[in-house]
């Protein structure tokens, strides 16, 4: 990509340009981009082109009144699709966490032009073993004005195992003056925006058909790894799954990052490839005036 085929993108957001195979990353609930920066990075050191949007209302810090909705969300993802569609021949989408439901989302509604998929710790239900009991009481609500009332702080060691790292990402936070309160809480209206997320892509995932790898951590404190189960079971297409055993939620940040990162770039990579063998046959039999 060019200087001058930059994307537009919002304030915030990583972008690494490359070459004509795209990589969208969506960011967790309230969460942003330097999650994903290690496989950004490595996903651009093979020469592809990375992005990573900040969406509004998803981000930490976006939407103070909370006013956002998921097909809010959504759309955002929609704009930065078409953002990297425009760049790019290859588009592979992926997500963390709640995340990864906007990944499949867009998935099923451009099963065209979104061709593989890469799911990190994705979160169906947040059920890991750190989320308390409580929040099962949060199905009983039916309205999100209800919902806004309420707020869920999240608990050590929010999603990160190793504690060197976990400390270096709450001390760049508050370098950047956000307290612990906004780092590591949800308001419950934006909670009851993921869940209703989430009741839309699990109606119908068996019409997701493009091949996905899933990262997920076998004891995550967040997301039991039922979630990732279940997406092997009822997705449409081919699910490759890694456990991994030595990470909590944020697979992305802690001890087995490397793992994800190389694993990530092989999919991406094999991916293509099938994609190239692919297109080369067709263009053989349509040159040769052969019905496929």
């Amino acid at each position: 990509m060019s200087k001058n085929e930059k994307i537009n993108a919002y304030r915030g957001s990583l972008v690494i340009p490359g070459g004509k195979v795209g990589v969208l990353l969506v960011h967790s609930l309230g969460g942003n981009p330097i999650e994903l920066r290690f496989v950004a990075q490595g996903l651009a050191r093979q020469g592809y082109t990375v992005y990573c949007p900040l969406v509004p209302g998803l981000g930490g810090g976006t939407d103070p009144s909370g006013l956002s909705s998921w097909r809010d969300w959504y759309q955002a993802i929609e704009e930065a699709h078409d953002e990297l569609k425009a760049h790019c021949d290859v588009v592979i989408v992926g997500g963390l966490s709640a995340g990864s439901m906007l990944a499949l989302r867009l998935a099923r509604e451009r099963a065209n032009d979104v061709h593989g998929l890469v799911l990190f710790a994705p979160t169906m239900k947040p059920n890991g073993w750190a989320i308390p009991l409580t929040f099962n009481l949060f199905r009983l609500v039916h309205h999100k004005w209800v919902a806004s009332l309420m707020r869920f702080k999240q608990r050590a060691p929010y999603g990160i195992k190793d504690e060197r790292i976990r400390n270096f990402v709450i001390d760049s936070f508050k370098s950047e003056g956000r307290s612990m309160e906004d780092l590591f809480s949800r308001g419950g209206g934006l909670v009851w925006e993921f869940m209703s997320l989430s009741r839309d892509v699990k109606r119908r995932l068996g019409e997701i058909t493009q091949q996905a790898v899933v990262f997920h951590p076998r004891h995550d404190d967040q997301s039991d790894i039922s979630n990732a189960f279940k997406l092997q079971r009822k997705l449409g297409g081919p699910v490759d799954v890694t456990v991994l055993d030595d990470s909590y939620h944020m697979v992305t940040l802690d001890r087995q990052r490397s793992v994800v990162v190389d694993r990530t770039v092989d999919f991406v990579l094999r991916l293509t490839q099938r994609l190239e063998e692919k297109a080369a046959v067709s263009r053989f039999l349509k040159g040769n005036g052969v019905a496929e």
